[in-house]
């Protein structure tokens, strides 16, 4: 851009297009010409306005139900109590895997590379694996479609470790509990 002579700061620079209202038009640097720019959209009307505070009031109406009566499966409006809660320091702390046994008797761990079901999704439909453990058959169908020259699967089971936590810190100890299980009708 070429300098203009401070003399002259009400000529607009040569980049100014034609019906674009500058309310200032610059100053000088040195001997460099500088623009000062003023959007004329930079002011919201009236009906923008209304919808954004509509659209904020609405988030935060949301938000505040969400924490108080909410679940997880409301995020990002719910509380996502993964991350707000805490087990007491000398309480076992639950590792949950599901395994299977095929037709040779070797036990399979069945996570998500065998599957393709991941660990958090079995455990967020453990009640329901307990009220109807044949809806276990998902996961043995998955292993099977994966896995098509493997045993079949004749049992499938979630399997809960606890591990022993004194004072915070783990002991080195846990207890394994199966909590469903589904066996094959041979």
């Amino acid at each position: 851009m070429r300098a203009r002579p401070s003399s002259y700061p009400h000529q607009l620079p040569h980049d100014h297009l034609p019906g674009q209202a500058e309310l200032a038009v610059g100053g000088t640097r040195g001997r460099r010409y500088i623009p000062y720019r003023h959007d004329p959209m930079e002011n919201l009307t009236t009906r923008g306005r209304v919808t954004r505070l509509g659209a904020t009031a609405l988030g935060l109406v949301l938000l505040v139900v969400g924490t108080f009566w909410g679940s997880d499966d409301d995020f990002p409006f719910g509380p996502f109590r993964m991350y707000s809660t805490s087990n007491p320091p000398n309480a076992p702390a639950p590792d949950t895997r599901v395994e299977g046994v095929n037709s040779s008797g070797a036990v399979v761990d069945l996570d998500q590379n065998a599957t393709g079901i991941r660990r958090a999704e079995i455990e967020g439909q453990q009640a329901r694996y307990a009220a109807d453990p044949t809806l276990l058959t998902e996961v043995a169908d998955a292993y099977a479609e994966r896995h098509p020259d493997a045993p079949a699967l004749v049992e499938v089971r979630i399997v809960i470790r606890w591990h022993g936590i004194r004072a915070g810190r783990p002991t080195g100890q846990h207890t394994d509990q199966t909590v469903v299980r589904w066996q094959a009708t041979r």
